[in-house]
């Protein structure tokens, strides 16, 4: 199956205790479904001292599931679903199913 959701997507919580938000995706994980977005369900982490970091507490992102999130449509910036489509040279491309416009860069 094909990916509808990519590393530096702009995205749109639509569930949770983030819901609302946007954000860039900054990693996906696919088996577990899951995606990490920028400022999107940032918890806490007590974390030991260690020869590269200070330790203390450190806040991160966690995962996100992917059913919560949505696409930003690029035309006028709303949430959308995504749809694939098969250009004349073969490449296959996201697009948005509201507006028709591509999401691939």
């Amino acid at each position: 199956m094909a990916a509808k959701i990519k590393k530096g997507d702009r995205v749109v919580v639509l569930a949770g205790k983030d819901k609302g938000k946007q954000g860039d995706v900054l990693r996906v994980v696919p088996t577990d479904g899951r995606a990490f977005v920028q400022g999107v369900n940032v918890v806490k982490r007590h974390t030991k001292p260690s020869a590269t970091n200070p330790g203390g507490i450190v806040e991160k992102e966690a995962g996100i599931h992917l059913s919560n999130l949505a696409h930003i449509d690029p035309k006028d910036s709303k949430p959308c679903r995504v749809a694939f489509k098969i250009l004349e040279d073969g490449r296959k491309v996201r697009v948005s199913s509201r507006t028709g416009e591509s999401i691939d860069r």
